[in-house]
This record gives structure tokens, sequence and C-alpha cells, in this order.
């Protein structure tokens, strides 16, 4: 991990491409992107989004806070514009994808399932407030949906979610011959969700399960980078476990996409892990109003060199 360089530094990047010490900063990102290229490096772009919450349309011109911002048909947009610059991306998301608008109430989460599956997501977790009409509701919904639910500590047994081929502890993804492994962790939801609607849905640690799925990706599946959803909130001034409680009990995971607590990161978190390895941990607020983004470079052998963060507001 020593090479593993998480700051904005493409003019250094590029000059450890040429060997040399030429003054580059006037080159644009896409002559960058030529050069790596040539040079046979990738680069893979991951965008993601949290707590998104029923924000089907922007919030009016006249709110207080968030005038014109948010909404699906905006980030779409953006999305779409990414894909055609970019061949490698992977769209994920970390959790509360219902609840908050009437679309909800109405719908049911119908709705966001069919414009997340048309803006074409890769993946996402659990939130809590995603079993706010019960599991009945989700398995209602998940015909909906062209993307894979991705959980390790929650048991579905008995649970009308058991054994759902949407569902799965962890899954790997094959990008321009990158190997990118996903696991996903949810908060405990007792006293978050109606105790009618937890059911039997049993809450296991999201520090252990996320270890031991992480250790699969990593030694068994030899992933070249590891990622966990997780919607167990980024820190607490009370004793809760947080994101930053994992990354800091985690060995193999490498990026931890948050929600829960609705925290906008501009840039990363970085936290050590058992091993002294860095660990990120980023979070795009709410509703959203953010898109995160984070490209990722590896050389020809799959190793990170060099990532970007910029992230775009949705408005």
């Amino acid at each position: 991990m020593d090479d593993y360089n998480f700051k904005n530094n493409r003019r250094d990047f590029i000059k450890f491409l040429l060997g040399s010490g030429v003054a580059l900063s006037n080159l644009s990102f896409i002559e960058t992107d030529k050069l790596i290229a040539k040079k046979g490096f990738k680069k893979i772009t991951l965008l993601y989004t949290n707590d998104q919450h029923s924000r089907i349309e922007p919030f009016p011109e006249n709110d207080a806070k968030y005038p014109s911002e948010g909404g699906f048909s905006k980030r779409a947009g953006l999305i779409e514009k990414i894909r055609s610059e970019e061949k490698n991306v992977l769209l994920l998301d970390a959790g509360d994808i219902f609840q908050g608008t009437p679309y909800f109430n109405y719908y049911h989460g119908e709705l966001e399932y069919k414009l997340m599956s048309l803006m074409q997501y890769d993946a996402t977790t659990f939130g809590n407030h995603d079993f706010d009409m019960g599991c009945e509701n989700i398995l209602k919904q998940l015909p909906h949906a062209n993307f894979s639910f991705i959980n390790c500590n929650y048991d579905f047994k008995d649970t009308p979610l058991m054994q759902h081929k949407k569902i799965m502890p962890h899954k790997i993804f094959c990008v321009d011959g990158v190997k990118i492994g996903i696991t996903g962790v949810g908060i405990d939801l007792n006293n978050l969700v109606d105790s009618r609607f937890v059911g039997n849905v049993k809450y296991q640690s999201p520090i252990e399960k996320a270890n031991a799925e992480a250790a699969i990706l990593k030694h068994d599946k030899k992933c070249d980078f590891v990622i966990c959803l997780s919607h167990i909130g980024y820190n607490y001034r009370e004793n809760k476990i947080s994101d930053i409680d994992l990354a800091k009990e985690s060995r193999d995971i490498e990026l931890i996409i948050g929600g829960h607590t609705h925290t906008f990161l501009e840039s990363p978190d970085i936290q050590k892990n058992k091993l002294n390895n860095p660990v990120q941990i980023t979070q795009m607020g709410w509703a959203g109003i953010w898109l995160g983004r984070i490209d990722i470079y590896f050389t020809p052998n799959n190793k990170i060199i060099v990532q970007n963060n910029t992230p775009s507001k949705i408005n």
C-alpha cells in the first residue's frame, strides 16, 4: 500500500509516468487519460449516492436550504454525461432509498427502484428506512430493481427475503481486468424501525461480518480493491458502532461508502486499519443533492497508483 496516494496529485502522477521533472500542470484531464492509456494504466470511475429518501423531484425553488437541488432526473443526466466520457464506471448506493416524500407513501418504492434501474445502478445496501413497510414490501418491489442488494450482517432467515437471488453478502465486479469486491452492512434496526416491520430480521456485528467477507474477497477471491457499502453512520458522540470504528477494526477493506448520518465529506476521511494501512470513508449527505465520484488509476498489474475525488452538486 506504500504507492497508494489519496490526494488529487495529477501533476506528480504524470511526472511519474514520464520519468521527468517537466512542468505538466497545463495538461487537461483528457490528455492525462490518453497518456495513462498509452502506458497501459487503467482508470475506474466510482459514482455513488446515499440516503436518497425518495427525493424524486428537486427541492422546490423556494426551499430555504436546498433550492432546486437534488432530484433523480438531474442526477441521471449527469451520470449519462460521465458514462459518455468514461468507459469503466460503477454506480453504487449506501441505502435509505425509501421514505421522505409522498412518492414513497403512494408507490411504496416501486418508482425509486425503476428509476435507479434506468440509471443503471450496479449495487446498493439496505438502510433502516428501506424496512419502513417491512420485508414483504421490499420483496414486492425487488422485481423493479435491476441491481444487486449487498448485505452481510442481516440474517434474513425466516423472513420473506430468505435466499432471494438479488440479495448477497458480497459481489465481485470485473472492470477492465480489475476485480472490485463489494460487501455491505446495515445498522441495528431496533428502535429505528417499527418492530412489526423488523420481523425476524436478525442484526449481527457489522465489524465482524464485514471483516469476514472482506477477507474472502481479498484473499480467497483475489480482488484488487475491496469496498464496503455501509449504512451504520459516519461517527457518533455516543457509544455506537460507526464507519470510523469499522475502518479502524478492518484489515482488507479499502473504501467505505457510507450512509445514515447524512454526512457530506468533500474528500474521503482516511483512517488506519489493524494493519496500519489507510482506509477511506466517504459519504454524500442525503436526498441526492450530491453525486460522489472517485477516479482510481491502476497499473497494468492492477496496483493502485493515484486517485482523484470530484463530487458533483446536483443543482
